[in-house]
């Protein structure tokens, strides 16, 4: 594991939150594959701040690939006790950000190219490296048209979110949007006269929360998942000026996350439906009076069988059980583009994800690395 933790203390001393550029750690991971050889293809944004990078090795289509984001989320208003953005190695554990989300994947697939370097393949090994997952996968779906032609037909995808090392064969899909309610501004006083921005929001509220209740009691259901429904959630509400002021504008922000059985387009025309239904009564004394949604990101879901050929090659891979992960991944993206994938990698989300002193043991590590040697191993001669 030497040279994955060499790997892992230089991606983890690169600050990638994602709404920082994240080209310092592109270029020292394209430096690393093409220094191996691999061919490299940079995939820049329309920022010019941000880029992914695919690489390949190895002739002919198929293969595996491999892919994982290089972003990770803030860590301002946490109570880090050690330098967030160097990798502090405490026993078995290794502290920094991103450890578990996902560098520490991300080192692997390096350490893997270079086994892969070393070796006469008969099939390519392919690695593809994003930006902007975070914010909603937004990164991997600005590069899919380019990256399409690229990777051909591999015969699977591991993304390497930290699933433990289980093999992820489902995800729910989400869609987030904006509501923006617009009332009319009034002196308080004489507040029954004016139609409440806040009012407007907080009766769309209800209607989200009867869409969540409606959807737990006859929506479709998944056993695989902790919460075994398709969920509605409002995560931020604001507006007003004053107390003794009408509100004129509300802001609502909130999320769908779906199973793959209740179709996003349909949860879509249903809330669409329910902001019309609260507008409606407000617009005899107030024409105007309106809830505009605007969707700020979506990506889709995953759900593979139990018994395809991506999930027993990964069996064999990986060489552990099966899950379902409650967290949203780039998985569903390649799925979308015709590429059989799954989920699997080092760490554990739910006790390390997001969360100050962020760690992976070496124990996971470890692991990650040896079902990286399996996989050079079955597409080398």
């Amino acid at each position: 594991m030497t040279r994955t933790m060499e790997h892992l203390e230089k991606l983890v001393g690169f600050d990638t939150v994602s709404h920082r550029s994240n080209l310092r750690v592109i270029d020292y991971i394209e430096g690393v594959l093409q220094t191996l050889g691999l061919r490299t293809t940079r995939l820049p944004d329309a920022s010019g701040q941000k880029a992914g990078l695919y690489a390949e090795t190895g002739p002919g289509d198929g293969g595996i690939l491999l892919s994982g984001h290089t972003d990770v989320v803030p860590v301002e208003g946490q109570n880090w006790t050690r330098d967030p953005f160097r990798l502090t190695p405490e026993g078995d554990r290794l502290y920094g950000r991103g450890t578990t989300d996902m560098k520490g994947y991300l080192a692997c697939m390096l350490t893997a190219a270079e086994r892969a370097a070393g070796q006469n393949l008969r099939e390519p090994l392919k690695l593809v490296f994003s930006h902007d997952e975070e914010i909603g996968c937004v990164g991997i779906q600005q590069m899919a048209d380019t990256l399409a032609p690229l990777l051909g037909q591999p015969r699977a995808c591991i993304v390497g979110e930290p699933t433990q090392m289980q093999i992820a064969t489902g995800h729910k899909g989400k869609a987030a949007w904006r509501a923006t309610c617009h009332g009319q501004a009034g002196h308080s006083a004489l507040a029954p006269g004016f139609v409440n921005a806040l009012h407007l929001a907080g009766d769309f509220m209800a209607e989200l929360r009867d869409l969540q209740a409606w959807l737990e009691r006859t929506g479709a259901r998944d056993p695989g998942y902790d919460i075994p429904y398709s969920t509605v959630h409002v995560g931020q509400l604001s507006g007003g000026l004053a107390v003794n002021m009408v509100p004129d504008r509300a802001e609502m922000r909130f999320e769908l996350r779906h199973l793959a059985a209740d179709p996003a387009d349909e949860m879509a025309q249903r809330i669409a439906e329910a902001a019309e239904r609260v507008a409606d009564p407000y617009k005899g004394t107030f024409p105007e009076a309106r809830i505009e949604l605007d969707q700020t990101t979506a990506y889709p879901g995953l759900d593979v069988a139990e018994d395809a050929a991506v999930t027993q090659l990964a069996r064999g891979f990986a060489q552990t059980e099966l899950t379902k992960v409650a967290f949203g991944t780039e998985a569903g993206v390649f799925d979308r583009m015709g590429i059989p994938t799954i989920v699997c990698g080092p760490g554990n989300m739910a006790g390390q994800g997001h969360k100050a002193d962020e760690y992976i043991t070496t124990a996971q590590l470890d692991a990650c690395d040896r079902m990286m040697a399996r996989i050079v191993g079955k597409i080398s001669n």
